[in-house]
């Protein structure tokens, strides 16, 4: 169901205001692009590999061979990160924008320590 003009302007205004109040939280929450996610040349590539695992396992059942059986399954698990691997095979590009070496919680611990403060105050507040 779509949002009432008077809705959109007030979910406008929410942005706009956490854009001020945190901009770094409200740039975590942006949607991340969907670039780098996946070339068709990869999915096909993992498709064809994983096909190729499939035979290697019908040939394991076939020949009543259990390693085959295997090899073919791993074959096929490899098919599938083929074909989920990021454009341009760099793992590195697939990190979200906002984290960097040292992990997220320093980008976000000022607004957790805000929410800390203020959970201690309505706390306080409401026990005296």
């Amino acid at each position: 169901m779509p949002l009432s003009e008077h809705e959109q302007q007030l979910l406008a205004q929410l942005e706009k205001q956490l854009h001020q109040e945190d901009p770094r939280f409200a740039s975590t929450m942006q949607p991340e692009p969907t670039r780098g996610r996946g070339s068709k040349r990869n999915v096909v590539l993992g498709v064809v590999i994983a096909v190729v695992g499939l035979g290697v396992v019908l040939a394991g059942v076939a020949a009543n061979l259990i390693i085959l059986g295997v090899l073919g399954f791993i074959v096929m698990g490899v098919g599938v990160y083929v074909a989920f691997i990021p454009a341009g095979g760099d793992l590195a590009d697939a990190k979200p924008s906002g984290t960097k070496r040292g992990g997220s919680t320093k980008s976000s611990s000022g607004f957790l320590q805000n929410l800390e403060q203020k959970w201690d105050q309505r706390n306080q507040g409401g026990g005296n």
